[in-house]
């Protein structure tokens, strides 16, 4: 079993150069890097016209305000392996961070950033951080995020990303992709993978608007003698008895109308039936767990709310942070051997890790019934 049983000082990085990050070059060739220019520039900032209107839908923005609300429960910690000879398996060893571990973003809270980042993976499958600075021993010391929906890549054009890219444009002018942090979700972006889902739950909602514009049912006027109306005539006494309707007044007929209501009953014009199951769907596309969107499957069930954070954790929110913390682990970040995860138990709290016996990189056997 890993400990963190020791620290190494030597891990506290060095003073900060008071500089911004300069371009270089990639493979070859050397980019104009005018994109840098737009950094900061907010105003021009985007998160994208697919991603907000998938945000419309009350389902998909309560998913991904649980996930977002995982990793900013969690802090960094910093450590590098060693084998263990007696346990014969390698062992953790807690390194003193380096200085950017609490507040990679300076201008911003280390929850925001980190929320931010998991809903770029979330919604387009790959997220990235400028670096604005960097130690004496020339690695980075401070980053900014760069919203996915203002990157586009010529080298890849998606959904799915195979690599980092190598050419990269923000708000149209290229970036040096030596400067960028590039996270690459193992799971394909929400907008890309299911779109038909979303505009969907768009449509349910928007006929639940139109039928609740009305508390009282449908109905159908009929002329039962008299002189037949033209259609004109029709469309106006129509129009005049639902704005009477619409107002709470009442409406006179004469008695050459009647009025039938149909059998519409309120759980039927508000589609209550179609809106359940498409937040089921929302919730396979947006890898949550059904229940934690008030959705009930039959078959799928939780003890307490310490399980249902653990199945929050599982089946949803780990393989982002895992994602995250192997992107910032690598050489071009920290330190050949040097490692940072998220801390979990942070979020799960260690009494409820001893009290109920789990394991955190495996599934309680209480959650092993699949999810409808």
């Amino acid at each position: 079993m890993a400990l963190f049983n020791r620290v190494n000082k030597a891990a506290i990085s060095p003073a900060v150069e008071k500089q911004a990050a300069v371009g270089g070059t990639y493979g070859g060739n050397a980019p104009t890097n005018g994109g840098v220019g737009m950094i900061g520039q907010y105003y021009a900032y985007q998160e994208g016209e697919a991603r907000n209107r998938a945000m419309q839908v009350a389902a998909v923005s309560r998913a991904r305000d649980l996930h977002c609300s995982v990793i900013s429960a969690m802090s960094l910690k910093m450590y590098r392996k060693q084998w263990n000879e007696a346990e014969g398996e390698m062992e953790e060893i807690a390194l003193a961070p380096r200085s950017w571990l609490s507040r990679p973003d300076p201008a911003i809270p280390y929850e925001t950033l980190m929320a931010w980042t998991l809903d770029d993976l979330l919604f387009f499958g790959r997220a990235f951080w400028y670096i604005t600075s960097r130690t004496q021993d020339g690695f980075p010391a401070s980053f900014t995020r760069l919203p996915a929906g203002s990157i586009t890549t010529t080298d890849q054009a998606g959904p799915v990303w195979f690599a980092p890219s190598s050419m990269v444009y923000f708000q149209g002018g290229e970036i040096d992709p030596v400067n960028l942090v590039q996270f690459i979700s193992p799971v394909q972006g929400a907008i890309y993978s299911s779109a038909s889902t979303i505009e969907t739950a768009l449509e349910i909602q928007a006929s639940r608007l139109r039928n609740a514009a009305s508390a009282i049912p449908s109905g159908i006027l009929k002329q039962t003698g008299g002189e037949p109306l033209s259609a004109s005539e029709l469309a106006d006494l129509a129009s005049a008895f639902n704005a009477a309707r619409a107002s709470n007044q009442t409406a006179a007929l004469n008695e050459f109308l009647t009025y039938e209501p149909t059998s519409a009953t309120p759980d039927k014009m508000l589609l209550i039936e179609s809106a359940n199951y498409s937040a089921l769907d929302i919730a396979r596309l947006m890898n949550i767990p059904p229940y934690l969107l008030g959705v009930s499957t039959g078959s799928y069930s939780y003890q307490s709310s310490e399980q249902a954070r653990m199945d929050q954790w599982m089946f949803g929110t780990k393989i982002f942070c895992e994602t995250i913390a192997s992107t910032l682990s690598s050489d071009a970040i920290l330190p050949r051997g040097t490692c940072v995860e998220f801390d979990v138990h942070d979020y799960l709290g260690e009494t409820i890790l001893m009290d109920s016996n789990i394991n955190i990189n495996e599934p309680a056997e209480n959650t092993q019934e699949e999810l409808a």
